[in-house]
């Protein structure tokens, strides 16, 4: 076994568990996918419409509710059929420290959550899968998000309130979503407020 297989192998447990404990029992979507072109947000639509897998086949999360809107309305859906300008347009950036709340965020329902993740006991058990999941992306990586939160201010707390959203990317009346740029993957990590 070469050197890096255990580090992948390792990395691969560390981000599933992580994912799972986060996202499994909310309506999300998060996948990753491989960069390959200059202006990511065609790859981030790529990874939108699945006509790509992750690069190191690592897992995905995904409802399986959306399947029959997959086949019988569009490849994307949930999401809209967006443009790569709608994409930018529609995001804001946002520091790792902040995409690590936005992403730990997710792990709550909206609006009612009887234990918002900041007030949970676990709530730095939280934020350390949070950040296990982010850092397959490396320290490089550049976060975005939809949340209007980050159109006004450079360095929101996702944790201090309800979750909020922005303009919406999908079928649904609200959505809040989190896009990872890295220089070889982006991963896409968004809510539904539906049930």
């Amino acid at each position: 076994m070469h050197p890096d297989d255990s580090i992948d192998i390792a990395g691969r447990a560390a981000w599933g568990a992580a994912l799972e404990r986060l996202l499994d029992e909310v309506y999300t979507f998060a996948m990753a996918g491989p960069r390959l072109h200059e202006d990511w947000e065609r790859d981030v639509l790529a990874v939108m419409d699945r006509s790509v897998i992750d690069p190191r086949g690592w897992r995905t999360l995904e409802w399986q509710i959306d399947k029959e809107g997959r086949e019988n309305i569009r490849p994307c859906y949930p999401f809209l059929p967006l443009t790569a300008e709608q994409v930018h347009s529609w995001t804001y950036s946002i520091p790792a420290g902040a995409a690590a709340e936005l992403l730990a965020s997710l792990a709550q329902e909206w609006f009612f959550e009887d234990r918002p993740v900041r007030t949970r006991p676990e709530r730095e058990d939280v934020l350390a899968d949070a950040r296990t999941v982010l850092g397959r992306f490396g320290a490089e990586a550049v976060f975005r998000t939809s949340s209007d939160l980050a159109r006004t201010s450079d360095s929101p707390d996702f944790l201090a309130d309800e979750l909020i959203g922005g303009r919406t990317f999908t079928d649904h009346m609200m959505d809040l979503g989190l896009i990872v740029v890295s220089a070889d993957e982006v991963g896409v990590f968004w809510s539904f407020n539906a049930q």
